[in-house]
This record gives C-alpha cells, structure tokens and sequence, in this order.
C-alpha cells in the first residue's frame, strides 16, 4: 500500500516574503497618511493661530487708537524692551524704530530679526521660550505694518497708523501708501509688484500683514525660494500664492499668509468710539 505525503504545515519562504511585501506596503502607506494628516493639522493650526493674531491685533488698535509696532528678536542697544513687546523709539517719540533701524517691514540687522509679531504686547499666548509668537511649526510669526500714506488722501504727520495722536489728527481719510501684496516675485522691485496683472493687494488697501513662513521656514532666511526671500528682505513688498513644490519656477514656496485692510481698521476703531 502506497504511503501518503504529509505536507509539512507553516508557511513557505516565498509566502512570508509575500506576506511581509503586503505589511511593508501597509505600514508605508499609514504612514504617509499619519504624515499627511500632522501636515494638515499644522496647517489649519497657523491659519487659526495668523487669524488669531489679526483679530489680536484690530482689538489691541480698538483699544489703544493705533496699531502696533513689531517685535524684534533682540533687544539691540536701545530701547530695551522685554521680548515680545512692539518695538518703539521712546516714549516722547514713539515710532517703530529702535537705533535708527526702522522695524515696519522686517528684515534683518546686525544678526537681530526684525519684523515680528509682539505677542506680549496684544496678548498672543503660542510663543517660544524667548516669549515670539510661533506657528505650528515652532518657527516665528511675521508682522509688518504700514508707516506712509498717499499724499493725495489726507495731509498727514507720520507715522500715521501706529500713533495715536497722529492718527487721530491726521483722521480717516488717510489712506496706506506702502504695504504691497503680489503674486510673485518674477518682476517685483523693493516698491512695486511690477506690474498691475502680478498684484493681489494694492499699496491703497493693506495696513498691516501678519504671516508664517511655513514648515520650512526654520532658519532666520526661511526657504530658498525667490518668492520666499521677497518676504524676509525687509523691504514693503510681500508675495503670496497657493503652495509649491521645489521644482516650481521661484521654488518651493509654503509661506501662510492674513493682512488688514485700512477699511477694517477704520471700521472696528470707529465702532470702538477711539476714532474719529
């Protein structure tokens, strides 16, 4: 009588390397989705924490009859300020400047970052250990704000947004004559946008912009992209557009952006009683 053949019981080395194919490609894929899904928190926590900041901001000029001035990395000689607070001249002259360098715009001088946003002084509480206003990313908000105001508008002493007496003084029918907001940075020069087709926000409408420099805007520069640097380079022209990857024509670009119009503040101050 013929004997029959056990097949041994376990798996074959072909069925666990087919099994292991099958558990590597599911353990990839949640993985890119968990990635995926921590990207869109951050994302949806600096637009909450920028829309934060802009109603911070309006409810601080409600109060006080101005906007701030920004905040600085460091206090450089004077004034001194404690970090997070806007940075102003003095208290006889209050204009956002301190040792001669003008802190509206940004930018950066002798290693100090200028240009952010003074969490201490409107009350946002998302800061670093050094007490500036962080994204989700831990990276440090931007503020700028407008100084000058078109000639043909009003007869004005500046700076106008940012202090009280002029403001009121000046009244509101001054409107901002500097904050730029483009579409790229192809074209732009440090007071124009280049042109009409390659401008979101004219100089008119814009009085103050607050914006993260996204995920990888760790270091002091940001990223490496063209419109990236036209917003870190101090001067009054900004670029925002939709994110791109690395490989687009000015480069990766993932800065998250919010600003103020002179017809919003006007509003939320005049309904406060401050002005006119």
């Amino acid at each position: 009588m013929p004997r029959s053949r056990v097949r041994p019981s376990g798996f074959t080395l072909v069925e666990l390397a087919v099994v292991l194919t099958i558990v590597a490609f599911l353990l990839a894929s949640l993985m890119l989705t968990l990635s995926a899904q921590t990207e869109q928190r951050n994302l949806d926590e600096t637009r909450r924490r920028l829309e934060t900041a802009r109603e911070l901001i309006l409810s601080y000029a409600a109060v006080n009859g101005r906007l701030p001035c920004p905040a600085r990395s460091a206090a450089t000689a004077a004034p001194v300020t404690v970090s997070g607070d806007e940075v102003r001249n003095s208290a006889t002259n209050p204009d956002c400047v301190g040792d001669a360098v003008t802190d509206y715009y940004g930018g950066t001088s002798g290693g100090v970052t200028l240009g952010l946003l003074p969490a201490r002084t409107i009350g946002f509480q998302q800061v670093d250990p050094g007490g500036l206003a962080i994204d989700a990313w831990g990276n440090r908000i931007r503020y700028a704000v407008a100084y000058t105001v078109l000639a043909t508008s009003c007869t004005a002493t500046l700076p106008h947004f940012t202090n009280t007496t002029n403001l009121r003084t000046n009244g509101i029918a001054c409107r901002p004559d500097d904050l730029l907001i483009c579409k790229s940075a192809t074209g732009i020069t440090g007071t124009t946008c280049g042109g009409a087709s390659n401008q979101i926000m004219s100089q008119n409408l814009v009085v103050a912009v607050i914006f993260s420099t996204g995920k990888n805007g760790g270091t002091p520069t940001g990223g490496t992209g063209l419109d990236e640097a036209a917003n870190l380079n101090g001067d009054r022209v900004f670029v925002f557009h939709t994110p791109t990857p690395s490989d687009f024509a000015n480069g990766e670009y993932d800065d998250q952006f919010t600003w103020i119009t002179v017809g919003e503040l006007y509003g939320r101050m005049v309904s406060a009683g401050v002005l006119p």
